[in-house]
This record gives C-alpha cells, structure tokens and sequence, in this order.
C-alpha cells in the first residue's frame, strides 16, 4: 500500500505486511535515493513483519518537503511521522545517509528503537567521495548517470542500462537538481564528512547491527574499524555501497535476525 502524505508530519512512505500490535521495521534510503530502493527487502520481510519506508524530505515523492538538509533534518521529519502513524516503537534499518538519520534516532529517542540496522551507514568517519556524491545530485542525463551509478556497487556488479535511465528521468524532474544538490552541501564539506559519535553505540539498550561491503568506494569500509564489541559487524567481499541491492537475500536475513526478540 502506497500512502501519500496529507500533513507535514508525515512523510509519503510504503507500508507492506499487515501491521499488528509488534514493532514494524521502519527503512530509511540513502541519499538521492527513495522508498523504492527497499521493495526488495519489504517483500522479503512482508510475512514476518510489517515494514513501512519513507521518502525521506527532498527525495522521492518528498521532494515538495520542507525544510531538507543534513540527516539531522531528516530525523526530525521520521520521528514526527512515526508519531503520525502512534508508532511508539520500531525496528530501525537506514543506509547510508539514512544510516546517519538512523543513528541520530537512536541517540535522540532511543526509547522509540526495539533494534538498530545500519548499512554503510554516513557519520563513521569523515572520509567520503564528495566529487561523486556532487556530481551524481546534478546527472541528468543516462550517459551522465550511468558511469556515476557503476561507483556505488562492487567492481563485479553489473547494472541494467534502464537504471540509469530511470535515475536521469527522475534527476530531469523540475527542482529535483537543486534539492539534492543543497542536501549534498548540507552534509559534505569541501572533502569530508560530518561525524556521529560511534562510541555512543555501545551504550544502546537494544540490537545493533552495522553492514559493509569491503569494496564500498563512497565510504571505505574501514569506517567500521574498531566499533564497539556490542555490535554485530558484517562485511562482505565485492560488495560496494548498495549491499541491499547487491546483497538481497543476506540483508533480508540479517534484518530478520533483529525482530526475532520483539
């Protein structure tokens, strides 16, 4: 079921499986992403759990939304929209730029989280492919998009020329450019990242896992280096910045794992 959404306070999000009295699995995108990128893994999840992902502000079928910047911004807008929902609590998974929004649930609200699922999640380090990130926010052509798109995945992955085509249609939307290229800003500097606290993920009163593809050329996998030892850590060889794409199945049961204890 695809929901639009009818106030500020809730973001257009896709909710699959049928919602119960159990926390539902919450999926955040990474940047210029949408809720779309987890069909996947919701289909995968839909008869253990409800799953519902959003269009986070500015990407998708948010892109109207406003304010949009940093994952700071972003947090505030899914925390106000699990409160549109009355979800008091639920199994958080958020990737990349969505990774950081997740962490800052987490230390905002952690009340609210049952686990936590980071995939190559942003705020690890500072270092990040900022030409790439910049360059890929203003693509609007399949030509463009194509050799930028390859530089998320692993050296091995092959992508579908109608990917590429379908990111330049979407880049080719009025205000769709200008959005993500301030969101970038808002989060890179001239060739960093802004940082989370790590360390605070040992403190966590719930599951934590961190996946990683050891061929990530956005944020090195290094970045994983030396997290707490409360926290499951897995990465996987030739595997790049998507491993929810390029990594369905081993994603969806991972993801499982976390809401077997609640």
């Amino acid at each position: 079921m695809t929901s639009e959404a009818p106030s500020p306070f809730l973001l257009p999000h896709v909710t699959r499986g049928t919602m119960d009295h159990r926390p539902p699995v919450v999926l955040l995108h990474g940047f210029a992403g949408s809720a779309q990128g987890w069909t996947n893994l919701q289909i995968a999840l839909e008869r253990r759990r409800a799953s519902i992902a959003f269009d986070l502000p500015g990407h998708g079928r948010a892109l109207a939304v406003r304010p949009i910047g940093h994952a700071g911004v972003s947090a505030a807008a899914v925390l106000a929209s699990l409160d549109g929902l009355g979800l008091p609590r639920v199994h958080l998974v958020g990737h990349s730029m969505g990774g950081a929004t997740a962490m800052i649930i987490a230390l905002k609200a952690p009340d609210r989280l049952a686990s936590l699922t980071l995939l190559a999640p942003g705020g690890f380090g500072t270092e990040i492919d900022t030409g790439l990130l910049r360059a890929y926010a203003r693509a609007t052509s399949a030509e463009e998009v194509a050799p930028l798109a390859a530089r998320f995945f692993g050296p091995e992955a092959r992508l579908p020329r109608r990917m590429a085509e379908e990111i330049a249609r979407e880049h080719a939307e009025p205000g769709r450019v200008e959005a993500l290229a301030t969101i970038a800003e808002a989060i890179l500097g001239e060739d960093t990242q802004k940082t989370l606290p790590r360390e605070a993920l040992a403190t966590m009163p719930f599951p934590v896992k961190v996946i990683w593809g050891l061929e990530d050329r956005v944020l090195p996998p290094h970045q994983a280096d030396g997290l707490p030892g409360t926290v499951a850590l897995h990465r996987f060889p030739a595997i790049g910045h998507m491993p929810h794409l390029e990594l369905p199945r081993e994603v969806a049961r991972l993801t499982g794992e976390q809401i077997e204890r609640e």
